[in-house]
């Protein structure tokens, strides 16, 4: 065998969470690149979740955008770009600069993210620019703006592994920051007195660490946080030194949250007075305290006075600004932060400067020597789209996004997108939802191929760096902004020869006439060459010009960007949330799943992170399951006025009765009508303009099928005539799961899914609606296909194996029809450890021949033993486990 000899190893940042994990990432001479976490990277200190571990398998050019096209054909960039000058251009003159808009995204890089707004605020002159990172942390940045005077994260991850209390509000952490979970999760081995309060109206596998769990009524956290303020008030354990020195408005502020009735809370809430009590007592005794909150408060129509009535009892408390302490909030996307720096926000201007503010917005026109400056806020990610459809959005950019998947009223969306005069959309992907609607196409760069910077949750900066060359015709994303500013006549401002020369600008106008008035200041780095900043290493802001980096925490001693310099207490109320009507009696939550990401466009390039959960569902409670007649593994109508989705049913006590809960990722590439989003209502917070992604009013019915179906394929099918499916990637394959509402042939049903062969076995029995084929080639298995008038049982995990490509004696072939292994090949059970596919059949055998502690799993299986995410799931499956054996040994007592 010859050996493969490394050509390079490259430094990079993960493309996933805002975690913001180190990656090296190295090229073989063969061409295949591996990953593994950067041990010295200050973030993940060598750690990665499943999905940064799998990222080498994401990389193929498979369904890729490598060439620009206008109207579906192909076209070259100079036509491309000149077109969408003119388009933009002619809007711009004929209806205004607000007839024109770009809609961007977390996943693009800090220099991209600059170019571009740089260009619609600065020189079309429009505050038109959005993201959807507004749909993940803009209640955090209007609460962090109202307390701290600026969009200011306090504190460091290094808090969580020094406090002595966390309290994690509306984040499952171990699936959604999975190394941040791993940091906390070793913080507590190594200090047992760690104790941990998780605050979410779900059971996750984040609660399996947690020594209380409080599961209230979703949108009540004001009532819970209000009654902790007058708590600590009542018990007097308020820092009065430091609400004196540093902060105003308290007075106000402790009426409005009125006195702590723990009965009147608990009734607001739904939680129980002990369980009120027992948190209350905990934070008051506990001062390093650090609150982590993440979507379950930011996906609220009530966000913005959940951040603040979390920011108001660690301003209180003085537990701010200091090792072990303070509130801290996670991000979702990899350079929403970087985003925010640069003003991607309608709202604000660059370097966190405020639009509403006149001084700040001659500062940044002064140095970008721009013709104009946006001089009012501009249209917010949800009111944008509602005038796209109104007709007065002329020219539309979006870019790497899909505001049809991601954005509520999704079906609304795609309806006002088609309406919309001309629209550019700026891809990695042929295979998106997005491209249908756009009348140009440009080929963006995917991770590997960009060169730029992104910032994490901690504030702490790090490089993406290419080790990839651009395939095709592909260009970095700020090359595409600058050079249609170029063809719009602002070519001496937008020559930029590359990434490191916008990062310059970017870091020199963030210490422009700042002199530490302004929390954003990285002028250290404004003089760097290219070569320095290729050689960049992750560091935290702030770093003035000529000052030495020391400071990573804000607020220990004041020093609030605030007109007074004051730390403001903000007065909020609680409000009841709204009563659901009889129409639609279930409260609808969406979120994420651990190995996926977004819309999948990467994550499902590789069979590893599919395998886990591999097609849309619906949590529901047992007693709503029995009350609709819905059996596990039943299809399911989501519906709201907005819209419907069809999913399989989940039936588990994970979620609160009258709640259901829909993962947000499955697009129409992957699924039938699996867009949650089309679900969801566009109600926004009035404060943040961020939607309220967690509370919408639905109904919930079984879907009744005549026929199911299950198959394991060697090629995707060019389409699928079904009323349901759900399709994924298995090794050598495709996974497919799929149903009609109408009798039918199921022959015919096989046939329209592709031609497989002569060579081929099949059984039917008429009387219960069963039949099963299977097809080889040469020996090989090429598909196999088992239907029934039920949801199909067959061991999905030994049949996804079958696909091997090895011969197959025909002798054994009667074994695949079987559906379920043979005695000399167990079948592995559902999914657990992506990294080496071990599931929960094995950590079960394995549970009861001893190995009855997540360590000893991984020592018998390896699971949980590479990127950890799946260790929270295999302590639940032992804990589930040993509540069993403990019912058999007292039915036995009772015997």
């Amino acid at each position: 065998m010859t050996e493969i000899k490394t050509t390079e190893t490259v430094r990079t940042t993960c493309p996933y969470c805002g975690v913001g994990c180190g990656v090296l990432a190295t090229r073989h001479e063969n061409g295949k690149i591996t990953v593994a976490g950067d041990p010295d990277h200050p973030s993940n200190f060598g750690r990665l979740c499943s999905k940064g571990s799998a990222l080498g398998e994401t990389l193929s050019l498979d369904g890729r955008l490598l060439y620009p096209e206008i109207a579906g054909e192909r076209s070259d960039w100079e036509t491309a770009l000149d077109l969408v000058a003119h388009r933009f251009s002619q809007a711009i003159r004929d209806h205004g600069p607000d007839s024109v808009a770009f809609y961007v995204s977390g996943q693009i890089l800090t220099e991209d993210y600059y170019v571009a707004n740089k260009l619609m605020k600065g020189f079309i002159g429009s505050a038109n620019i959005d993201t959807n990172s507004r749909l993940c942390m803009a209640s955090s940045v209007a609460g962090h703006r109202r307390a701290f005077g600026a969009d200011t994260v306090p504190g460091t991850y290094e808090d969580l592994e020094l406090a002595d209390l966390v309290v994690l509000v509306g984040s499952n952490l171990a699936w959604c920051h999975p190394v941040l979970f791993q940091r906390l999760e070793s913080a507590k081995a190594a200090n047992p007195a760690l104790r941990i309060v998780v605050i979410d109206p779900r059971q996750t596998a984040t609660t399996s660490i947690a020594d209380l769990h409080l599961a209230l009524k979703p949108d009540t956290d004001v009532a819970l946080f209000n009654g902790l303020l007058a708590f600590l008030s009542e018990a007097r354990a308020l820092d009065l030194n430091y609400i004196n020195r540093f902060t105003e408005e308290f007075e106000n502020t402790i009426q409005a949250a009125g006195p702590c009735e723990i009965g009147a809370i608990a009734e607001k809430t739904g939680l129980s007075r002990q369980d009120i009590a027992l948190f209350y007592k905990m934070v008051a005794r506990t001062e390093k305290t650090v609150t982590v909150y993440s979507q379950g408060v930011n996906q609220s129509v009530v966000g913005t006075d959940k951040v603040n009535a979390i920011l108001n009892t660690h301003l209180a408390t003085g537990r701010i600004g200091r090792p072990g302490m303070g509130p801290f909030s996670v991000t979702g996307q990899p350079n929403a932060m970087g985003g925010r720096e640069v003003g991607g926000l309608a709202n604000m201007l660059a370097a966190h400067m405020g639009l509403d503010n006149a001084d700040h917005r001659r500062i940044v026109q002064d140095f970008w020597q721009s013709p104009v400056i946006a001089d009012r806020q501009g249209l917010k990610a949800v009111d944008l789209f509602r005038e796209v459809k109104a007709g007065r959005i002329k020219a539309l950019w979006v870019m790497a996004t899909s505001p049809v998947d991601s954005l509520p009223d999704a079906d609304g969306i795609a309806e006002a997108l088609t309406e919309c005069p001309f629209v550019v959309v700026s891809e990695v992907t042929r295979d998106a939802d997005m491209v249908p609607f756009a009348d140009v196409l440009l080929p963006a760069a995917a991770w590997g191929e960009k060169d730029g910077t992104v910032t994490n949750s901690e504030r702490r900066i790090s490089r993406q760096r290419r080790f990839l060359d651009l395939p095709g015709e592909v260009r970095p994303d700020w090359w595409h902004f600058s050079e249609v500013a170029r063809k719009m006549g602002f070519e001496a401002a937008f020559s930029y020869p590359n990434a490191a020369a916008i990062f310059r600008e970017h870091a020199a106008l963030s210490s422009h006439r700042n002199g530490g008035m302004r929390d954003f200041d990285i002028g250290a780095y404004k003089g760097v060459s290219d070569a320095q900043y290729d050689a960049l290493t992750p560091f935290q802001w702030p770093q003035a010009a000529g000052n030495a980096a020391s400071q990573t925490r804000f607020f220990a001693n004041g020093g609030f960007f605030t007109d007074s310099g004051k730390g403001r207490f903000v007065p909020v109320a609680f409000r009841t949330p709204r009563k659901l009507e009889r129409a639609y009696p279930f409260l609808l939550n969406t979120g994420r799943v651990r190995d996926q990401w977004h819309t999948m466009t990467r994550t499902a390039k590789t069979s590893r992170l599919t395998s886990h959960i591999a097609e849309p569902f619906a949590e529901l409670h047992p007693q709503d399951a029995d009350r609709l007649g819905v059996s596990p593994a039943d299809l399911v109508e989501v519906k709201s006025p907005h819209g419907t989705a069809l999913v399989r049913a989940l039936v588990t006590e994970r979620v609160r009765p009258g709640e259901v809960f829909v993962p947000m990722h499955w697009t129409d590439q992957f699924a039938s009508q699996a867009r949650i989003d089309a679900v969801v209502a566009p109600e926004t917070d009035p404060h943040s303009g961020q939607p309220g992604s967690k509370f919408t009013p639905v109904a919930v019915s079984k879907r009744e099928m005549a026929w199911f179906g299950f198959a394991i394929l060697t090629r995707r099918p060019e389409a699928i005539a079904a009323d349901y499916w759900a399709i994924a990637p298995i090794e050598n394959g495709y996974r497919l799961e799929f149903a009609g509402r109408n009798e039918a042939d199921l022959r015919t049903v096989v046939s329209e899914l592709g031609t497989f062969g002569d060579d081929q076995l099949s059984i039917e029995d008429t009387v219960n609606g069963s039949f099963r084929q299977a097809f080889w080639q040469e020996e090989r298995l090429q598909a196999a296909f088992f239907f029934s008038r039920r949801p199909v049982e067959v061991s999905r995990q030994w049949a996804c194996g079958l696909l091997s490509g090895e011969p197959m004696a025909v002798s054994r072939r009667s074994e695949v029809l079987a559906g379920r292994a043979p005695a000399d090949r167990p079948d592995p059970g559902a999914i657990v450890c992506s990294c080496f596919q071990v599931g929960c059949n094995q950590i079960s055998d394995a549970a009861r021949c001893g190995a009855g502690s997540v360590a000893a799993i991984g020592e018998t299986l390896k699971a949980g033993t590479n990127c950890g995410s799946c260790r929270s799931e295999i302590q639940t499956l032992l804990d589930t486990l040993a509540t069993e054996s403990l019912d058999e040994t007292d039915l036995a007592k009772a015997g």
